[in-house]
């Protein structure tokens, strides 16, 4: 099994980013296949004793165990930290793994993190009750409000943790700003940028220390697999993530980065082609709901950040509706095109009501604070004709009385 002769990093390093998206993390067995080869294996063997113990003892390069490395694995992570720009990443079994480990690999008893309140329904289940039990104590604060940032750090602050944007709200977080601000109290900054991609925003260009992917999204974009990623420096990935991740077994299987590794070389036609899809739905949609919260719009409070921070501004917003769940239900059962779905990033344009679905595990306090009402939608637009989404949304919101 050998690397590609363009893997050389003087020379990817030139790459563009359309390239990176298909050759990067390119490796060739003696067969010499175009397309990457997936590996089905937990073990390896050897050619003497003394191979695998130079390789456990951190002495010699090679695969030890399916739990610490795979081929195919490791060539889906080096393709989405070049993506990235990162020195290095770790596949993850799953988006929640990828933000869990993430916070656990770095956080201990007596430590103290902030998130930013709008934030997946299971990112926040972690950080309100599991994260507690250890000792951690975490603090949410409106993360648009850099002042309530700067108000919340503590002595034992390690961990700024936030999404942007945020799902479903689509709040934003002034990127630079905040991780300027850990910067200067010695705090890791964790970006989950799971709505946009690296194709759409790239954190660490604003200086965020650790990007963390649920990969099921825009990475794959076809509803094929589970799958995360964690990108960082090579001292955060080997030092801090890789010894959990080692030991506590939340590996990404070679069928799913294979799976993965192939969506990568058409994240930027998709992604790009999904964002002027949802602009269209959007303006559509602006006219006829209570309110419609998309940073691509100049309606969104936040519009001039994004148009900062962002190259487009994704695939996925969510709108207000009057009526509360029973309005928001009606107006999904009266979809004919559209798929009800807590899933997004697909190819196939799906909606879902967040307050019963994604972010049914808090509690309606935890909601509201959030800003995840009963009347709020959240749609994932994909590749159909935009016109025909319209006109679905459009006999829907009347059917539903809208």
């Amino acid at each position: 099994m050998k690397r590609s002769t363009g893997q050389d990093r003087s020379i990817t390093s030139k790459w563009r980013p359309a390239t990176r998206a298909v050759r990067a993390g390119t490796w060739r067995s003696e067969q010499g296949e175009t397309s990457e080869a997936m590996f089905i294996t937990s073990g390896y063997s050897y050619d003497d004793a003394e191979t695998p113990a130079a390789r456990f003892a951190g002495q010699a390069p090679g695969m030890t165990y399916g739990r610490t490395q795979n081929p195919t694995v490791q060539m889906l992570e080096e393709r989405i930290a070049m993506m990235e720009g990162a020195e290095a990443c770790r596949a993850q079994a799953s988006g929640m793994a990828a933000m869990s480990s993430t916070m656990l690999c770095y956080l201990s008893a007596g430590d103290h993190m902030i998130i930013a309140r709008a934030a997946f329904g299971p990112t926040r289940w972690v950080t309100d009750n599991l994260l507690p039990r250890f000792g951690i104590e975490v603090t949410p604060v409106d993360g648009r409000d850099i002042d309530a940032w700067k108000a919340a750090i503590q002595p034992n602050t390690k961990m700024f943790f936030f999404e942007s944007p945020a799902n479903p709200t689509m709040d934003l977080v002034d990127i630079a700003a905040v991780c300027a601000l850990a910067k200067e109290h010695g705090i890791l900054t964790v970006c989950d940028n799971a709505i946009t991609s690296g194709a759409l925003q790239k954190p660490l260009e604003f200086g965020a220390d650790v990007v963390a992917y649920s990969a099921t999204k825009l990475m794959d974009g076809q509803g094929r697999v589970l799958a995360g990623a964690v990108c960082g420096s090579a001292d955060f990935i080997n030092n801090k993530l890789l010894p959990f991740q080692r030991n506590t077994g939340p590996i990404l299987a070679p069928f799913n980065a294979w799976v993965v590794h192939k969506g990568l070389e058409t994240l930027e036609l998709r992604a790009n082609a999904q964002a002027d899809n949802a602009m269209t739905v959007a303006r559509f949609l602006e006219g006829r709901v209570s309110r419609l919260l998309y940073p691509g719009l100049p309606s969104h409070p936040q519009f001039e950040l994004a148009q900062r921070q962002m190259i487009k501004p994704g695939s996925v917003f969510s709108m207000e509706i009057a009526g509360g769940r029973k309005a928001a239900h009606a107006l999904l059962d009266a979809l004919e095109l559209i798929d009800i779905s807590n899933h997004f990033g697909d190819t196939k344009t799906l909606m879902c009501h967040n307050a019963s679905t994604t972010h049914s595990s808090l509690t309606p306090e935890v909601r509201g604070n959030m800003g995840v009402t009963e009347g709020l939608l959240r749609i994932s637009v994909g590749l159909e004709d935009p016109q025909d989404l319209i006109e679905d949304l459009d006999q829907a919101l009347t059917k539903a009385g809208l």
